[in-house]
């Protein structure tokens, strides 16, 4: 099994999961063209997708979806709600947006829930509710041949449901959104928007996965990315040292080999291989 992340921050966000002959990318919040360039990166022919799964409707998730499926065959994976929400969210009257969504998710989708297991080819996908200001937002377990790798983005807070969900995972994709200081400093976002981002259905701080990576981390996983990082709220690299201080500063009797990778909005990672 094998994974990586496309592209992640507040631009866009994607993923790709690979096992045997199945891949799977995850959410389009990149251009549909930028899309295409980094599958090609990572030498992935779009036609070799078995599905597209959205994780939720937000532009930074979804926004690529319309475009990219005029280059692919394969179905999208989205629940009912998800869906409603991403045809509807365009609140332009005068725009024909919505009508272009529907088109072309028609005949095209398969529908999944937030809480019910399915299948991918050779992957099987057990998703489970996150909080965020979505209309049905989840993140998930990927499994094959016993190899485990977990995906969440887009989440308030770590609640018991994501802590046990994230136990006996040999790699976790985990946002890292924001440092707490740095957004509250922050001179270009509006308060409202700090506010939205700081609730318990916004976006996870450096802060609170260092918590995680601390107190409730099972240990388990040989990698963690850290996704998501805000461009002027965060450095990567203060999330990273973050991230890793946490796991030296664990009880001795549970120290850890984990090693932390930081994902970009430009570029791929290379390909991690469980």
């Amino acid at each position: 099994m094998k994974f990586t992340v496309l592209g992640s921050g507040s631009t866009g966000n994607a993923i790709l999961i690979g096992a045997n002959d199945t891949r799977v990318l995850v959410d389009a919040g990149l251009s549909a063209r930028e899309i295409m360039r980094r599958l090609a990166l990572v030498g992935c022919d779009p036609a070799q997708l078995d599905g597209v799964i959205i994780t939720h409707e937000h532009g930074d998730h979804a926004g690529g979806l319309r475009v990219l499926l005029k280059s692919l065959s394969c179905p999208v994976f989205i629940s009912g709600q998800t869906r409603e929400a991403y045809i509807s969210e365009h609140t332009n009257r005068s725009s024909d947006e919505p009508r272009k969504r529907a088109d072309a998710l028609h005949d095209r989708t398969e529908e999944i829930e937030s809480s019910k297991d399915f299948k991918i080819g050779a992957i099987d996908f057990h998703p489970f509710t996150i909080p965020h200001d979505a209309a049905d937002n989840f993140g998930f377990t990927a499994t094959h041949a016993g190899v485990c790798v977990a995906t969440l983005m887009d989440f308030g807070h770590i609640t018991t449901l994501i802590t046990e969900r994230l136990r006996g995972c040999a790699a976790i994709v985990i946002e890292s959104n924001h440092s707490r200081d740095m957004l509250k400093a922050c001179d270009v976002y509006p308060w409202e928007l700090k506010q939205r981002i700081l609730s318990r259905t916004g976006h996870i701080s450096n802060e609170d996965i260092a918590d995680w990576l601390r107190d409730d981390f099972d240990g388990t996983a040989r990698h963690i990315v850290l996704t998501h990082l805000s461009q002027r709220a965060n450095n990567p690299y203060v999330a990273k040292i973050s991230a890793e201080m946490a796991l030296r500063e664990r009880a001795p009797l549970f120290q850890v080999d984990t090693e932390i990778t930081l994902s970009f909005a430009k570029e791929p990672l290379p390909w991690i291989e469980l």
